[in-house]
């Protein structure tokens, strides 16, 4: 997987939290650099920890799903970004409720919108990346887009979370597809 490929990836998987800090936004009066990095940093850092989590057990299995590795990826990315989409069109005019930055809150919105970067770390484990690299990129995407989630959703409102969620699905199946279609057409050559 190349460095674009990894960025496209990072950028589709922080989708989610995007959505989420848009939705922080509308809640926060005033916004502030500690708010900021609080939603940047547990988003971020989930987002970073559950791709470890999922490429830890895949390698563990890694030798049984060989032969397969390029449908499994396709299959889970695809997957997730079908969810993704499908979610933003059943909740595009859902209302977001004020949230208030305390662990009690984050620790739940963190890990809800981190569980497709655990999917993603067994396709990144699958297509044997370097994971050191891949989860700082995917965390530090994630803290960035966070921060900038907040204040769009402080400055625009529900406008540009719907449209996050089906980008990042977007994104998501089509890198499935080329590491399907690649694996495939090298393989009849």
């Amino acid at each position: 997987m190349s460095i674009i490929e990894l960025i496209i990836m990072a950028i589709g998987v922080s989708m989610d939290a995007f959505a989420v800090a848009i939705c922080i936004g509308l809640s926060i009066e005033k916004i502030e650099f500690r708010k900021l990095a609080t939603v940047g940093l547990y988003f971020g850092a989930f987002q970073a920890g559950m791709p470890l989590i999922g490429f830890t057990v895949a390698n563990f299995f890694a030798n049984y799903i060989e032969t397969y590795d390029h449908w499994s990826a396709f299959i889970l990315l695809g997957f997730l970004g079908g969810k993704m989409i499908i979610g933003s069109i059943k909740n595009k005019d859902e209302v977001c409720e004020e949230i208030e930055l305390t662990a009690i809150n984050m620790l739940p919105l963190s890990l809800a919108t981190s569980i497709d970067a655990l999917i993603v770390g067994v396709s990144l484990a699958l297509l044997k990346v370097r994971i050191i690299p891949a989860i700082s990129l995917i965390g530090g995407t994630t803290f960035t887009f966070s921060m900038l989630g907040v204040i769009l959703g402080s400055t625009f409102g529900l406008r540009f979370r719907s449209k996050a969620e089906i980008a990042g699905g977007s994104i998501l199946i089509l890198i499935g597809l080329k590491i399907l279609l690649e694996h495939t057409l090298l393989s009849s050559i």
